[in-house]
């Protein structure tokens, strides 16, 4: 499997250019993870949003029910919004996923997947606690209506640390599948050693025979002046 070419079933995905299976593709594990964990992120921000904040008899002031923290409130509907839209964001890129024929193009994908996950299961588990601690802080008096709304952001921030933590393990699962592809279908390009150079053989430098009709003419045995008259 080359690094930039075409690839099928790379990354835990079939092979590219295969035909859409909306009930295959809804099946798969991280397809399921990813649809949970966008319900419980719109439950979150749209109960903040909706009851969230209110106001005292008294009072037309707004205020948030966490303990009158405007952080709290901003922080849980901040994650949530982002949260749902990036589900929506990766499950578009599962449906084309298996369309993607270039493996590094695979692998940037399924990187940006266990990282954006790995940081939203963090979140979410800041965010579960820093609404139960200011949720433990509040005055029953103050929160006149919206107590139920308060309870049910915290219940789901709980639920979403599991969801993309699970969308963490599939993701690395398909990282791994990747990698191991990878691995047992590279070549390693050393070249071979050439065999040793071998003399013709069929020719024999015992049966060498001198040429015919050469003559050798015997060298003179010394110097002879020429004679004297």
């Amino acid at each position: 499997m080359e690094g930039g070419g075409g690839g099928g079933g790379a990354y835990g995905a079939a092979k590219a250019g295969g035909a859409f299976d909306l009930g295959r593709f809804v099946q798969q594990p991280q397809v399921l993870a990813r649809i949970a964990s966008a319900i419980f992120a719109l439950i979150v921000f749209a109960c903040l949003v909706g009851e969230g904040y209110t106001n005292l008899p008294s009072s037309p002031q707004l205020f948030c029910i966490f303990n009158h923290n405007e952080d709290a409130c901003r922080y849980g509907v901040g994650i949530g919004v982002l949260a749902f839209l990036a589900c929506i964001f990766f499950f578009m890129v599962d449906i084309y996923f298996p369309q993607i024929s270039n493996t590094t193009d695979r692998k940037y994908l399924v990187l940006a997947d266990l990282g954006f996950s790995g940081l939203w299961t963090f979140l979410w588990f800041i965010g579960f606690c820093f609404l139960t601690n200011q949720w433990a802080w509040t005055r029953a008096e103050d929160v006149p209506v919206g107590a139920d709304s308060a309870r049910a952001a915290i219940t789901f921030s709980f639920f979403s640390i599991f969801s993309w933590g699970l969308l963490v393990a599939f993701a690395y699962k398909r990282y791994k599948m990747g990698v191991e592809d990878f691995a047992r279908s590279y070549v390693d390009p050393t070249p071979e050693v050439p065999a040793p150079y071998s003399s013709y053989p069929n020719i024999s430098h015992d049966s060498y025979q001198q040429p015919p009709f050469t003559h050798t003419a015997e060298a003179p045995e010394g110097y002879q002046p020429p004679p004297v008259y």
